[in-house]
């Protein structure tokens, strides 16, 4: 559905810390990484697209989130939600939702909200029953 999802961040290097972890407990591959520019990229493993991007705006203005958006981030299980949530908390994320079933979206989904260090709203979601 998506070609790429770019997020606006005004540190780079503190942005790195928060998602290197983040995307690599969740399986997603880096692709590249460029402080120069300053900008880094992630791909969803064995296809080109869809990209996850972080860097600065083109335009030189602050990043600003924005209220109503979350991106979301598929889990294999609800262990791996969990842990995505400690560690977006270990490295300067905000808790904005514990991890934990929210029926009212649908029976399985067992989600975690938080949000980077520059303010933008984040989910790990697992869709899947408990694991046996």
């Amino acid at each position: 559905m998506f070609s790429h999802v770019c997020v606006g961040i005004s540190d780079f290097d503190r942005a790195l810390a928060f998602y290197r972890p983040l995307l690599a407990c969740l399986g997603i591959p880096e692709r590249f990484c460029e402080p120069e520019r300053p900008w880094a990229g992630w791909q969803t493993p064995g296809a080109p697209r869809p990209l996850f991007l972080i860097g600065r705006p083109l335009d030189g203005a602050a990043p600003a989130p924005g209220n109503g958006h979350t991106l979301a981030f598929n889990a294999g299980c609800r262990a791996q939600v969990d842990q995505a949530h400690a560690l977006a908390l270990a490295n300067g994320g905000t808790d904005e939702g514990a991890p934990g079933l929210r029926p009212h979206y649908h029976p399985h989904y067992y989600g975690a909200y938080f949000r980077d260090p520059d303010g933008n709203k984040l989910c790990v979601v697992c869709h899947l029953p408990p694991e046996a």
